[in-house]
């Protein structure tokens, strides 16, 4: 029997930052090459009915990245820094291209709970309580659970 987990998301009230957590079959080891390598990335990133490809992805402390994600002829592009890039946490830079004055921080933590399971914390830094508020508006919680669904479905058959 499985379980479909959900990603707790949670909008701070004093700062405009949005926080998820979510748990995983796998090790960190496996979520961390699940971010990290780009082939990988790929295939779980988003809602399903997206696809996405990479146009540059160097996963290291200083390395930057962008992907485009396509749905009938439609693409949304998005790129960022990686500031920080270790087995435990990556602090990267995330920007909407369709909206290039919104940049986020964010900050991403592998925290081993034994077992072979993981915790993904994520934390999103925002420039205002509007941009936040908008992204929370966006339906980004649908994307965010098909991501992290197809994700947990590639570590359940091996794929990471």
């Amino acid at each position: 029997m499985s379980t479909i987990a959900e990603t707790k998301i949670e909008a701070d009230p004093n700062v405009p930052i949005i926080r998820m957590t979510r748990e995983f079959a796998g090790t960190p080891e496996q979520l961390f090459r699940a971010h990290t390598d780009p082939k990988l990335f790929a295939q779980w990133i988003g809602p399903s009915s997206l696809e996405t490809r990479i146009e540059e992805w160097d996963a290291r402390s200083g390395g930057s990245w962008r992907f485009v994600s396509t749905r009938d002829g439609e693409e949304h592009a998005f790129r960022g820094c990686f500031h920080e890039v270790r087995p435990d946490r990556i602090v990267q830079t995330f920007t909407y291209e369709g909206d290039p004055d919104g940049v986020a921080l964010e900050t991403l933590w592998f925290e081993d709970l034994g077992n072979g399971r993981t915790r993904l914390r994520t934390q999103s830094l925002v420039d205002s309580f509007e941009g936040r508020d908008a992204w929370l508006k966006s339906g980004m919680e649908i994307g965010v659970n098909e991501g992290y669904a197809k994700l947990e479905e590639m570590l359940a058959d091996g794929t990471v």
